[in-house]
């Protein structure tokens, strides 16, 4: 039997074992083991499994998944999430479909915070669930709102499956992170210009909230918007504009440039703020033809800064070049656990539970990586993937028939798989096909990444489905899948529109790293 065939029957059996249940990381390497002694012997195999773990062990940038996970969990120790949810909701509160666009809105910023679809939706639906069936929300739209808002985390960086499949496309993590921003807004926005038209057509799927439950405000919402995020956005950017003109004048270099760039952005914000909080308390106070800002902006601010200050140090380090993936990472983790303490959420026994956390999420995905890149090395030398290739390249295919063949296979995929053995065992064996097709990486990556974020909402096996009705068990679970199947049309949308358009996905690494 050719070596080719013996790959073709290893697959076979891999997935069956996976379907079967039993576990992947040892299912891959007893795999790996048994086909590449038969196909090339047992000498060789263990040679090329001791090359494989030693190559992953010594791979810097997967250094940054334990780190990540770890300040995903103290985000959401910390409770931030909870009061930006409460303060957006009080903000739109006589708007139709208001807790939709809190829910989407506050799902985007914990996925940038977080990167754990799990427990994205897990607090989302904590956070929203009772208030929306208060308010005599839609089941079925609120529950797609959830589940779509919490899949957010695996496409939004710093994702955690992003910085896993850099290596395994091998393209820069820091790319990949830049690629994915401009996606990952689009289908949030998506998501709530969906809700919010179908909340125009049908009020009663979202109505406003009741009067008790509204804040005390000014009655003029648009002039508090203005004076309180216009005003800020404007004056932040002025300072920024001065600030970078001085460094400019200056012409400073090195180390020195670096201090001297924190201090005055730090003296200079903190000016903006100082002037910003006295205006706030004068207007309190004073109350001009009855205009004030209410302390609802207050609340709104005290949600939204600091874990978007968190996701703007590490995050923005990492895309500007200041620091490689693992120390952006090591810089959030750090950050959350200052501000979980500041917040003081933080003692003994959740330090040890989210180090506890952070140890088992971080042992299953590595020892996985491991595990695939020696299954898909023994899969390699078999040579079935070149001979896959060959067979695809002989079809005459264009690049966009191949994408959606290949799309349409990671998508059924993704029905009974996580993300982890798509992306660490599928995805290399079409590498050699993507290069012959000159397909760039980057945008398969991002591809990939949506595609298994649409999967996340795909019956019958779609995980924020069970995630949602664990802690909403009063939502029949047919509800929530007809919910999540109305979300899972826009991502497809979505996704057609990547495929169409590359330059969604390629335009801001272009932008940041020149092409």
């Amino acid at each position: 039997m050719s070596p080719e065939v013996i790959g073709f029957i290893m697959i076979a059996v891999m997935l069956l074992a996976i379907f079967v249940g039993f576990p992947i990381s040892f299912t891959l390497i007893f795999l790996g083991l048994a086909f590449g002694a038969w196909g090339f012997g047992p000498k060789l195999v263990v040679y090329l499994m001791t090359l494989q773990f030693n190559n992953v062990m010594l791979e810097q940038t997967l250094a940054a998944v334990p780190l990540f996970v770890f300040m995903g969990i103290l985000m959401e120790q910390a409770g931030l999430m909870e009061r930006l949810f409460r303060a957006v909701q009080l903000m739109l509160s006589r708007t139709r479909g208001s807790l939709y666009i809190a829910v989407l809105f506050v799902s985007t910023i914990f996925a940038a915070a977080t990167g754990i679809v799990g427990a994205s939706v897990t607090i989302l639906g904590i956070m929203a669930a009772k208030t929306m069936n208060r308010s005599n929300y839609d089941v079925k739209l609120a529950a797609g709102t959830i589940t779509a808002g919490g899949t957010l985390g695996i496409l939004i960086p710093p994702s955690i499956m992003l910085v896993v499949m850099g290596p395994v496309l091998e393209v820069p993590v820091t790319d990949l992170f830049a690629a994915a921003i401009v996606p990952g807004v689009m289908l949030a926005c998506l998501y709530t210009a969906y809700s919010l038209i179908r909340c125009w057509l049908n009020p009663a799927l979202g109505p406003p909230l009741p009067e008790d439950e509204r804040p005390q405000t000014s009655g003029r919402m648009w002039l508090e918007f203005i004076a309180a995020i216009i005003v800020p956005a404007v004056l932040f950017a002025v300072v920024t504009v001065v600030v970078q003109g001085v460094l400019t004048a200056l012409a400073v270099q090195g180390l020195l440039l670096k201090l001297l760039v924190l201090v005055l952005y730090l003296l200079a914000y903190g000016a903006v703020f100082f002037a910003l909080m006295r205006a706030h308390r004068w207007l309190l106070t004073n109350r001009p033809f009855g205009f004030y800002v209410s302390e609802v902006w207050t609340e709104f601010y005290l949600g939204l800064v600091p874990p978007a200050l968190l996701v703007a140090f590490a995050l923005g380090s990492i895309l500007l070049g200041w620091a490689t993936p693992t120390e952006g990472a090591a810089c959030g983790a750090f950050g959350a656990l200052l501000m979980t303490i500041a917040y003081r959420k933080m003692n003994l026994a959740r330090f040890q539970e989210a180090l506890v956390k952070t140890l088992e999420i971080s042992v299953l995905i590595l020892f996985l990586v491991a595990a695939s890149n020696f299954f898909g090395a023994v899969f390699s030398r078999l040579g079935t993937p070149t001979m896959l290739t060959n067979a695809l390249l002989a079809l005459e295919l264009s690049q966009i028939e191949v994408l959606i063949v290949i799309m349409a296979l990671i998508f059924i995929l993704g029905w009974p798989l996580e993300w982890v053995p798509i992306v660490l065992i599928i995805v290399p064996i079409l590498i050699p096909l993507l290069d012959k097709m000159e397909i760039n990486l980057t945008w398969f990556g991002i591809l990939v990444a949506v595609n298994l974020q649409t999967a996340w909402l795909s019956p019958p096996v779609a995980l924020s489905a069970y995630f949602l009705k664990g802690v909403v068990p009063e939502w029949d679970l047919k509800d929530i899948y007809i919910g999540m199947m109305q979300f899972m049309v826009i991502q497809l949308a979505g996704l057609a529109l990547i495929m169409t358009f590359p330059q969604i996905v390629l335009w801001l690494p272009e932008y940041v790293y020149g092409k």
